[in-house]
């Protein structure tokens, strides 16, 4: 059974959505690093059992020879483009892919990815790029530590839900991964979420 790793809050400029972020909840996201050849870059804060990724173009690369993740180039505001869920201790990131596959989601290839944390470790994780903002994306972080234990804490996640205007899309690979996630009808597809923290709530 699949549990959430994080969500992922693209904004346009990094620092700026740290600031804010901090202004609405009273918590400072910490800076993850650059994620080398992809052009982005990111901002991490626990939730306790998951994290959010907050995530944006680097200014410090060059453009990439292929489109940023989450559809980045193309944003028209901020706003939630993304979820990953990761395998429970007896399941491998393999597994998750299957159930996808035989659920009608096809994940696409498992990839190795890494980025040198601001401390200069480096981290090292598998993942399936995402193909769609309102299913999963599958990441396995092996022998690195989950960055939901390590990053600053604080805030909790009040609720996420997905929206889509055809939920029963949704609901069979989500169910077949064993996600207990809100499924609202809506117009457009999307993901919403409320984080709440000492200062107040960040609505996502």
């Amino acid at each position: 059974m699949a549990v959430i790793d994080h969500l992922v809050y693209a904004v346009a400029d990094l620092p700026e959505g740290i600031d804010w972020f901090e202004q609405q909840t009273g918590i400072r996201p910490a800076m993850g690093g650059a994620h080398i050849g992809l052009g982005t870059h990111n901002a991490l804060v626990s939730l306790g059992e998951c994290y959010l990724e907050i995530i944006a173009p680097d200014p410090g690369q060059p453009d990439p020879e292929i489109p940023r993740p989450f559809g980045i180039d193309d944003l028209d505001g901020p706003g939630l483009v993304g979820f990953a869920v990761r395998p429970t201790d007896d399941e491998t990131i393999e597994d998750l892919v299957d159930l996808c596959f035989n659920a009608g989601y096809d994940t696409g290839p498992i990839n190795d990815m890494s980025r040198k944390a601001p401390n200069g470790e480096l981290l090292v994780w598998a993942l399936t790029f995402p193909s769609s903002s309102t299913l999963p994306f599958i990441i396995d972080w092996g022998d690195t530590a989950l960055p939901s234990a390590t990053q600053p804490g604080g805030v909790e996640l009040e609720n996420f839900a997905v929206n889509h205007p055809l939920p029963f899309n949704v609901m069979g690979p989500l169910a077949a991964l064993g996600l207990d996630i809100d499924v609202v009808a809506a117009e457009r597809g999307g993901l919403t979420a409320t984080i709440t923290g000492p200062g107040g709530s960040a609505e996502l």
